[in-house]
């Protein structure tokens, strides 16, 4: 997930989260976040896929948090938007013959996996509702 996917979607959650049960419009939601309407509205799509957000249509619609800021790990979050591995994906083929190119593919891919396991057990200690406290 080499994007700004996360930090958005946070960014957008975050506002969600301090809304409470009011709906805010993806205009002002983009007016924070300080993007165009249609990529919040993007995110807002796919946060409802994951189930962290319900949306209502029409002039006075827009979105709110599903559940509980307190209920929402950052590792869902982080899930729903990831598409690719944290440190990315190995596209070099070494040389076979070589003592180090012949593994180093295998240890990287360790490594890479123990980076994004060590970063979800991090994000998953921490909810949206503790994220959200650092702005009172």
């Amino acid at each position: 997930m080499n994007n700004g996917r996360f930090s958005i979607s946070i960014h957008i959650l975050t506002l969600l989260a301090r809304a409470g049960n009011d709906l805010l419009s993806s205009e002002y939601i983009a007016g924070s976040v300080n993007i165009n309407p249609v990529l919040v509205r993007k995110e807002l799509i796919n946060l409802r896929k994951h189930g962290l957000i319900v949306s209502k249509e029409g002039k006075s619609g827009g979105s709110m948090l599903a559940r509980p800021a307190d209920r929402i790990l950052l590792s869902s979050v982080y899930q729903a938007v990831r598409q690719n591995p944290l440190l990315g994906q190995q596209k070099n083929l070494p040389n076979p013959a070589c003592p180090v190119g012949r593994r180093i593919n295998e240890h990287l891919d360790r490594l890479y996996q123990d980076a994004e396991e060590a970063l979800l057990r991090n994000l998953g200690s921490v909810t949206l509702a503790d994220f959200s406290r650092r702005f009172e």
